[in-house]
């Protein structure tokens, strides 16, 4: 396997949640995988001076844990001489000369500055750190979402932290882009000719996006009260996934010609009035209810939540994209929490036959369908019709199924250990770009702004069901139903 240049990456944040539970499990994979240059430091980051052995206690305590069968000891033995500790307050430009001291003068090294702290930190950071010296051209900084919590905001993170970083330097990071299930998306759209012709509205009739969660807020109630499903899953994940399945093929794999396609995408999104926001959108938040037989509590039951709270825990729309391949083809995105089964899955509902010669299955609405599990269990599933066996021409829907676990039997990076080799190594493709970002909050802006205006309040689901039954009466109006309601 190829190994990354030397680098040192530092984490900012280096112990809070996502550093804890995802970056540093991330890297040891990589470091056991023989992926990380044997010149590579990793430093963290944190305002209470625990020093190097504190923080080895934290990640034996939080870290050890999360690897089960990946753990062994020769392997976190020589990775643990990897990491540093360094106490430093970001809000401190003092601290950034003794950051930069621990580094060393080493213009050559790849330097990643991984920003995993609140994103009102972000102009700050990046300002001590071009006072220290810290943002020559081997430095690159990463973002983590949301950046910021409209378009406004937005802006004003990106124009400060440009005023330090050149755009090729700043990777904002949306870690579905990771995932193998997604790049898997991209071989399957241009590396193959199969689906080409078939990929367009006069084959198509809808396409849905789905990103599921069984867990509830857990610890983040304080931020994401703040945020909210449509900022904290929709303005991201789902649209990038949205660009994915509707982009042109790209004249190259370079990071520019498949960022210029997305944003073509986001570009051409029909965009909301306040008409279409009544018509097209549902606002949900989960009460209490049982997640695989245990009771858990409601949104606003949860810890740090106001008992008051109107913010969305789902979210659930119809977008159009208005160009001469989809016009007219619903896409249907929602997200959630608390909800029935943990998936993320791409569904792209062919057209029914002209004429119906068999007949079909009782309640079957597409007997050809393409469903991409993004998460658990990756596959594609190519769903048609076929003969049951006997007499009689009764048909049953069947599939073929390409399981990716069972397919490949290499080791799988996860989507975190992707993009950190991704940053290390300078690949952008994976990354959101400026204007990708801010095309993005353009058109999820007119949403946030007519559900305040009319003071829509989210209508309650119970926990570990499949949300709000006006979801399952948005798609009804066009005539289909959600894939887990065939």
């Amino acid at each position: 396997m190829a190994t990354t240049p030397p680098f040192d990456i530092v984490f900012f944040g280096g112990t809070g949640d996502l550093a804890l539970r995802k970056l540093i499990p991330s890297l040891y994979q990589a470091h056991k995988a023989g992926a990380l240059n044997r010149d590579g430091r990793i430093f963290a980051l944190g305002r209470k001076a625990i020093g190097l052995e504190g923080y080895m206690e934290l990640l034996e305590q939080r870290v050890k844990p999360r690897l089960g069968l990946d753990f062994d000891d020769a392997s976190w033995a020589s990775f643990r001489d990897r990491l540093r500790f360094h106490t430093l307050d970001a809000g401190r430009e003092a601290d950034y000369a003794g950051l930069a001291d621990a580094l060393g003068i080493a213009p050559e090294r790849v330097t990643v500055c991984y920003l995993a702290t609140a994103p009102h930190l972000f102009i700050t950071i990046c300002q001590n750190l071009a006072q220290a010296g810290l943002n020559h051209s081997n430095v690159r900084v990463v973002l983590e979402k949301p950046l910021g919590h409209d378009l406004e905001s937005s802006n004003a993170i990106n124009a400060a932290v440009g005023r330090h970083f050149a755009e090729n330097q700043i990777y904002r990071i949306d870690h579905y882009l990771g995932k193998e299930s997604v790049q898997n998306l991209m071989a399957i759209r241009f590396g193959n000719m199969l689906f080409e012709p078939l990929w367009r509205r006069e084959w198509i009739d809808n396409i849905q996006i789905t990103i599921a969660e069984e867990l509830g807020v857990e610890e983040r109630g304080e931020f994401y009260d703040r945020t909210g499903a449509l900022r904290d899953m929709l303005q991201s994940h789902l649209l990038q996934l949205l660009c994915i399945v509707a982009m042109e093929p790209p004249a190259s794999l370079s990071e520019d010609a498949v960022r210029d396609e997305k944003l073509k995408v986001l570009k051409a999104l029909k965009p909301f009035s306040n008409e279409d926001v009544l018509a097209k959108t549902v606002r949900g938040q989960y009460r209490s209810g049982a997640i695989n037989g245990m009771p858990v509590v409601g949104y606003r039951e949860e810890h740090k939540v106001d008992p008051d709270s109107n913010t969305e825990t789902f979210v659930a729309l119809q977008a159009e994209v208005a160009n001469w391949r989809w016009a007219g083809v619903p896409f249907f995105l929602r997200t959630g929490k608390r909800m029935q089964e943990r998936v993320a899955e791409i569904v792209v509902n062919f057209r029914k036959v002209p004429h119906a010669v068999f007949p079909m299955p009782i309640g079957l609405h597409s007997a050809n369908r393409l469903v991409i599990r993004l998460q658990p269990k990756e596959s594609v599933r190519l769903y048609f019709m076929a003969k049951e066996p006997g007499d009689a021409m009764n048909l049953q829907s069947t599939y073929l199924n390409l399981d990716f676990h069972t397919m490949f039997k290499a080791r799988w990076a996860d989507a975190y250990e992707r993009l950190l080799l991704d940053v290390i190594r300078g690949r952008l493709a994976l990354f959101m770009r400026c204007d990708e970002q801010a095309q993005a909050w353009s058109w999820v802006e007119p949403i946030l702004e007519c559900w305040s205006r009319h003071a829509i309040a989210p209508k309650t689901y119970t926990a570990g069901s499949w949300g709000p039954a006006a979801s399952s009466g948005l798609l009804s109006r066009a005539g289909v139903v959600w894939q887990e309601e065939t």
